[in-house]
C-alpha cells in the first residue's frame, strides 16, 4: 500500500475557521458542564460517497449519499449517558437525555484521553463520477472481450468520511479520509453449471484495476472444467481472499478483551515465553500508518502506533483500548474503536500485515504434487477455539503442479491454529483484503470433504 506519514506527537494544528461541527461540539461540551457532567466527549462522524453501479454488463445508477453522526457520551457522578443524534441537534435536548440516561447506569472509572490537539489532517483524493463510470465501462469490457458470455456486475465508489473527536479535557482530533473502491463480479451459467467469480479492492489516490481484471481472469480460466474433489488431509492453498479466515481468528485471539475474559488460547503467555504459538515463518504487525485504512488516531483520541504482535512464530503483545488496558496494567495501544456511533470503544486493529514469502502465486502452485486451492467461501468463520468447518464456493484442484479444473460441494474443516503451525509456504504477492494485507499461504493438517 501506498504510505501515509503523519505525526504521532501532540503537535498542534490550527484551522483558519471553526467549522459548524466544532461549535455543535463546544455547545455540546459547554452544556454538558454547565448542567453538573463531570466530564464529557463528543464523537462525530460525516461520510459522503458517489457510488456507481452496473447490472447486466449495464450503467444501472448513478447515487449520492451523505450522513452526519453525532455520539455524546457523559459522565455525572462516574455514571454513563451515552446519547446519538443524527443530522440537525438541539444541543441542550441532547445533553438532557444523556444526563437521563446517566442516572440508570451504574458508575465506572471515566477514560479520556489528555489534551491534544490533531486536526486538518487529509488523506487520498475523491474521484469524479464520470471517471467512476468510465472505469467500470472499461473493465466490463475488458471481460468480456474473452468471455463475450458472462454477466457482469459492478460498483464503483468515491467517498470521504470526515471523524472528529472532542472533549472536555481539552482533545480536539480530526482526519478526513478519501476512498476508491471497486467491487467486480462475474457470474457464467453453463447448463446446470453456475459460477460466480467476484474480485474487490480498495486504495486512496487510485485502483490497481489491471491486477484485479487478471486475477478475475485468471479464475474464469481455471474453472474451464469441473474436476472430482480430493478428499483426505492434502495441503491447502488459501488465496489471499480466501486467508482472512485464518487471519482474522490470529486478530481476535490477540485482542486484550479476549486476555482478559481469558477466552484467548494465549491469555497466559507473556513475551517472555519462548514457545512459538505459530509456525516460525509467520510475522504478523499492525502498520496504521499505510494503506487505504491508515489512521493516526482510535476513536478515544490516543494515537495510533506500529505493533510487532507475532514475530517469527513467536508472541510479541496483545492490543488493547485504554479500559482494557487499565483492566490488564497496562497502556492503550490506541486501538480503541467504536463498532458504531451508539457503543462504547472495544479493541480493534487498524491493518494486520503478514510478512510475506519468497514465492510466486504459480510457484507456490508447482509445488504441490496434489493440493486444493481455495479462493471464495460461504458460511462463517472460525470461534476464538480456531474450530471451522466452511464450504468451498470457489476452489481449484492441483494435480502434479498444475490446476486442473474447479471442485464443487467440498468442504474444509479443522482448526486454524493447528494449521497455522504447520505453514509450507507463503506467497511473496501481498493485497489488501479490508483491512488486511496478506500473501498466499499453503498449510496443512486441515481435511477435505465432498
Amino acid at each position: 500500500g501506498s504510505t501515509v506519514n503523519y505525526p504521532l506527537s501532540p503537535i498542534n494544528y490550527q484551522p483558519a475557521v471553526m467549522t459548524p461541527q466544532d461549535c455543535l461540539a463546544e455547545q455540546l461540551l459547554d452544556f454538558a458542564l454547565q448542567s453538573g457532567a463531570d466530564s464529557a466527549e463528543v464523537y462525530q462522524s460525516q461520510s459522503v460517497s458517489r457510488p456507481v453501479f452496473f447490472e447486466a454488463n449495464r450503467l444501472k445508477q448513478l447515487e449520492s449519499t451523505a450522513s452526519e453522526g453525532t455520539a455524546l457520551r457523559l459522565w455525572h457522578n462516574h455514571q454513563p449517558g451515552l446519547v446519538v443524534a443524527y443530522g440537525r441537534i438541539d444541543p441542550q435536548e441532547l445533553v438532557e437525555k444523556a444526563l437521563a440516561l446517566s442516572e440508570l447506569n451504574p458508575p465506572e472509572t471515566i477514560e479520556l484521553a489528555t489534551p491534544r490537539v490533531i486536526r486538518d489532517l487529509q488523506f487520498g483524493e475523491m474521484a469524479e463520477v464520470g471517471e467512476l463510470v468510465k472505469l467500470g465501462r472499461g473493465a466490463i469490457a475488458q471481460i468480456r472481450e474473452q468471455y463475450p458470455q458472462v454477466l457482469c456486475s459492478a460498483e464503483f465508489q468515491s467517498e470521504q468520511e470526515t471523524t472528529t473527536l472532542t472533549n472536555s479535557q481539552g482533545l480536539h482530533c480530526q482526519y478526513t479520509d478519501m476512498t476508491l473502491s471497486c467491487y467486480l463480479g462475474v457470474e457464467w451459467i453453463r447448463g446446470e453449471d453456475f459460477l460466480g467469480v467476484y474480485e474487490d479492492q480498495e486504495a486512496r489516490n487510485k485502483l490497481n484495476l489491471d491486477g484485479l481484471l487478471q486475477d478475475l481472469l485468471n479464475r474464469l480460466q481455471w474453472a474451464q472444467n469441473n474436476t472430482p474433489t480430493p478428499t483426505g488431509r492434502i495441503p491447502i492453498l488459501f488465496t489471499q481472499k480466501a486467508a482472512t479466515l485464518l487471519w482474522e481468528t490470529v486478530a481476535d485471539a490477540l485482542n486484550g478483551k479476549r486476555v482478559l475474559e481469558k477466552s484467548s488460547p494465549w491469555f497466559d503467555r507473556t513475551p517472555t515465553h519462548q514457545n512459538p504459538v505459530l509456525d516460525s515463518s509467520l510475522t504478523l504487525s499492525q502498520q496504521p500508518q499505510i494503506g487505504p485504512y491508515s489512521c493516526p488516531f482510535d476513536d478515544e483520541g490516543t494515537p495510533t502506533q506500529p505493533l510487532t504482535l507475532i514475530e517469527q512464530g513467536k508472541l510479541s503483545r496483545f492490543y488493547c483500548d485504554r479500559t482494557i488496558a487499565r483492566a490488564l496494567n497496562t497502556q492503550s495501544t490506541g486501538n480503541g474503536f467504536r463498532p458504531s456511533l451508539g457503543r462504547y470503544p472495544t479493541p480493534e486493529l487498524v491493518n494486520l500485515l503478514i510478512e510475506p514469502g519468497d514465492h510466486s502465486l504459480s510457484q507456490l502452485i508447482q509445488s504441490l504434487p496434489q493440493g486444493l486451492i481455495v479462493d471464495q467461501m460461504l458460511g462463517g468463520g472460525a470461534d476464538i477455539s480456531g474450530d471451522f468447518s466452511i464450504n468451498v464456493d470457489l476452489g481449484y484442484r492441483i494435480q502434479n503442479g498444475e490446476i486442473v479444473g474447479r471442485v464443487k460441494d467440498t468442504m474444509v474443516t479443522g482448526n486454524i491454529y493447528t494449521a497455522l503451525k504447520q505453514v509450507l509456504a507463503l506467497g511473496k504477492e501481498c493485497s489488501w483484503q479490508g483491512s488486511c494485507y496478506t500473501p498466499p499461504i499453503i498449510v496443512e493438517g486441515l481435511s477435505i470433504v465432498s
